[in-house]
């Protein structure tokens, strides 16, 4: 033991005749008795302090201790089990649900992850192209390609090529994009 542990224990600190009975968490109070019986508690999160008299003490707090009780531990019924904590109104809180209602967004956040990961690794994110009308060829652009190239290279016209593809904007195509390009001896019309 250190050269000063005599003055932390509660027969230095206390006045005489006064003892620790326990200690409320909720409110973060010791309580102190004195030899007549009354209850006082101390100054709230502190261990020692200014004591102030109470009319009644918390229900964690045993009614009576002993000399060889433990202060520490919670008081225990006959059948040795805890009393719950009570609320304002003097009923016990019995949480519904236990562990698994802490639990419940951890799994919410899992499960919208999973879904997130379906959705995007297993299923199909592209639409299938719309197929083009049976007498035309479809034609994925290659880089460097432009509406002239592809329309030259097929003997066609750009303007059979647009009315083919209205939405086709030849100043923007890019490369992996599918155009249909008409076929060299079919007639074309404006009706689609």
């Amino acid at each position: 033991m250190g050269r000063w542990t005599q003055y932390d224990e509660d027969d230095y600190r206390l006045p005489e005749g006064m003892k620790r009975i326990g200690y409320d968490a909720d409110s973060e109070r010791y309580y102190f008795r004195d030899r007549e019986g009354l209850v006082y508690k101390g100054p709230e999160g502190s261990e020692f302090g200014e004591l102030t008299l109470v009319s009644e003490i918390p229900s964690s707090i045993p009614p009576e201790v002993d000399e060889d009780s433990d202060l520490e531990a919670a008081p225990t019924g006959t059948n040795g089990y805890r009393m719950l904590a009570l609320d304002e109104n003097g009923t016990r809180y019995n949480p519904r649900g236990g562990a698994y209602r802490t639990l419940f967004p951890f799994f919410l956040i899992i499960a919208v992850v999973l879904l997130l990961v379906w959705r995007l690794v297993l299923l199909p994110t592209r639409i299938a192209p719309v197929p083009c009308p049976s007498t035309t060829l479809s034609y994925i652009v290659q880089p460097g390609d432009t509406c002239w190239d592809i329309a030259n290279d097929h003997n066609s016209s750009v303007d059979k090529l647009l009315i083919v593809n209205p939405k086709v904007n030849c100043d923007k195509l890019m490369p992996g994009d599918r155009v249909c390009v008409p076929d060299e001896g079919m007639s074309i019309s404006v009706r689609f």
